[in-house]
């Protein structure tokens, strides 16, 4: 049922996290205990964001000129505000490397999706991107709600369903219906979406959940309020509020993670990341089969990309 505005009541329970047939930090597979709480029923979206930019002046970190340790000798020049955005390739390339199909585009930002140029016209129901893990903590703190952690958005995944490969069942496309906003053809250069673009899609164009939950699969990957560790043998969960820009240790190198990346130049503690869920449109069978439930990836606390939003969740 839902609860005030674009809320759903998550009835607390147990089920089988993870999972042993897919990547390595899936594993191990194992029962897991959740208390009931509220989920929005749909990611953040560009209307709502912007309600708080407007009346809060917050500047997310792709707006910000880098800052912080280690920086001190860079040439202005590259210390630009901007973020990743995703760059189809023209024809079949290596997939070893992700900056083959991501660019640090400066200017890009919530506002600006594709770079300088773009804008939200249209987007109002998309889910806002290009927010690292500290500007979604702000907007939920403004709304009076917070991130949920990996264990409860897992578990409002699977929408009380049996551990099947996808959300929905063994099958990715059963009779033929895409369940979820993923990429279609081989990535990152055949795109054989009906729309011919690869971009998000407004909120709940895809069907809900059996909880009456949209886009929990595909469309934007989501911040999660968990730390990241590299497997699911007992750690911490979530921990508190980060460190204030400026005041991470550097590594001397840019952190990234697989399909995802970062999206800035400053060098950043390797181990302040937060596990980020769902898989996004840029998911493929043939590249980040990490549109599942189960599957999950680090993310480096001040990344920002054009496939990276998030929900929130109450208590």
């Amino acid at each position: 049922m839902t609860f005030a505005k674009d809320m759903v009541r998550i009835t607390g329970g147990r089920f089988l996290m993870g999972s042993e047939d897919f990547y390595p930090e899936e594993k191990p597979a194992h029962v897991a205990e959740v208390a009931g709480f509220l989920l929005d029923a749909h990611p953040v979206t560009n209307l709502e964001f912007g309600r708080f930019v407007r009346q809060t002046g917050y500047l997310t970190v792709a707006e910000r000129r880098p800052t912080g340790p280690g920086l001190e000798d860079a040439d202005p020049a590259d210390l630009v505000p901007g973020s990743l955005v995703f760059q189809q390739a023209s024809g079949p390339i290596a997939l070893d490397d992700w900056r083959r199909w991501w660019i640090f585009a400066p200017g890009a930002s919530w506002r600006t999706p594709q770079g300088p140029g773009s804008s939200l016209a249209g987007r109002d129901q998309h889910p806002v991107v290009h927010v690292a893990y500290e500007d979604a903590l702000a907007y939920a703190e403004w709304v009076g709600k917070r991130l949920p952690t990996e264990t409860e958005w897992e578990y409002a995944a699977r929408a009380g369903r049996p551990p099947t490969t996808f959300a929905w069942g063994e099958e990715r496309t059963p009779r033929g219906r895409m369940m979820a906003n993923t990429w279609h053809g081989q990535f990152p250069w055949e795109n054989l979406n009906p729309t011919g673009r690869a971009s998000t899609t407004a909120v709940g164009r895809y069907r809900a959940n059996d909880w009456g939950l949209v886009d929990m699969i595909g469309n934007v990957w989501e911040w999660t309020d968990s730390t990241w560790t590299p497997d699911h043998h007992p750690s911490p969960e979530p921990t508190g509020p980060i460190e204030p820009m400026g005041e991470l240790q550097p590594t001397g190198e840019p952190a990234s993670h697989s399909c995802c990346g970062v999206s800035r130049s400053e060098p950043l503690a390797e181990d302040d990341r937060r596990v980020i869920k769902g898989g996004s449109h840029l998911c493929s069978p043939s590249y980040c089969l990490r549109y599942r439930p189960p599957a999950r990836q680090g993310q480096t606390v001040r990344s920002s990309t054009s496939h990276i939003g998030f929900r929130c969740a109450a208590n």
